[in-house]
C-alpha cells in the first residue's frame, strides 16, 4: 500500500471515451482492471471528469464549415475541434460503470466553462483558471502524483505536466492510459513529459 503521500490520479475513464463512445480511444476500455487493481493499493485517489456544457467551443459542431480535428485559434490560443463528448448530464459524460473506486475522496470536473477547453485536472487550457487540485492536493500532503487514464496524449499527459510545474514528483503509468495518437501527438507528449522528468512506468512497477 502506497503511503499518504502518494496519491493515483484517474483520468476521464468515460463513456465517450470508450470504443463505441463519441470520441472513442482505442483499447480505451482495457485500461480499467488495470486502474481499479492501482487503487487499491493507494489510499490516496482522485478521479477527474470531463464536463462539457453542450455550446462548449472544443465541439466542431459549434464551429460552423468545420470538422472533427481542424484546429482553429481561439483567445487562449490554438485548439483541436473535437466531436460533442462528455456533455453534462449525459450517459457518455459518466464515469465507466466498471471503474470501481469506492474510496476516491475527490471528483475534479473540467471543461465547464463554455469559452475554454480544459485537458489538465490542475489548469485550463487558458493557462491560467486554475481547478484548485495542487491546493488540494498540498493540504492532504501529497509528494508523488502517479497519472492514469485517458487520453495518453492529450488529458493525462497534460495533467502530468502540470503536476510536476506544481512541484509534485510525477509518474505516468503508461499500461494505465491509452492515447488518441493525432498527428504524432503521442510521440510530442512522450517528448515533453520526459523534458519535464516525469517517469514512464508500468502498472506491475507501481506497487512493488
Amino acid at each position: 500500500m502506497k503511503d499518504a503521500g502518494d496519491v493515483l490520479l484517474v483520468i476521464d475513464v468515460q463513456n465517450d471515451f470508450m470504443p463505441g463512445g463519441a470520441l472513442a480511444v482505442a483499447h480505451g476500455d482495457e485500461i480499467v482492471p488495470v486502474v481499479n487493481q492501482l487503487a487499491r493499493g493507494f489510499r490516496q485517489v482522485v478521479l477527474t471528469q470531463d464536463w462539457h456544457p453542450a455550446a462548449h467551443r472544443s465541439f466542431a459542431a459549434n464551429h460552423a464549415g468545420r470538422e472533427p480535428f481542424d484546429t482553429v485559434t481561439l483567445p487562449y490560443g490554438n485548439q483541436v475541434l473535437w466531436p460533442v463528448h462528455c456533455v453534462q448530464d449525459t450517459p457518455g459524460a459518466e464515469l465507466h460503470r466498471d471503474l470501481d473506486i469506492p474510496h476516491a475522496q475527490l471528483v475534479i470536473r473540467k471543461g465547464l466553462r463554455a469559452e475554454v477547453d480544459s485537458y489538465s485536472a490542475f489548469v485550463e487550457a487558458d493557462r491560467t483558471t486554475s481547478t484548485g487540485l495542487a491546493g488540494y492536493l498540498r493540504e492532504i500532503g501529497a509528494k508523488r502524483v502517479w497519472c492514469c487514464g485517458l487520453a495518453t496524449d492529450y488529458c493525462v499527459a497534460w495533467s502530468a505536466l502540470d503536476a510536476r510545474a506544481a512541484g509534485f514528483d510525477v509518474a505516468l503509468i503508461e499500461d494505465a492510459s491509452r492515447a488518441i495518437d493525432l498527428n504524432g501527438s503521442l510521440d510530442a507528449a512522450w517528448r515533453q513529459l520526459d523534458a519535464a522528468g516525469v517517469a514512464r512506468v508500468q502498472a506491475a512497477d507501481v506497487l512493488r
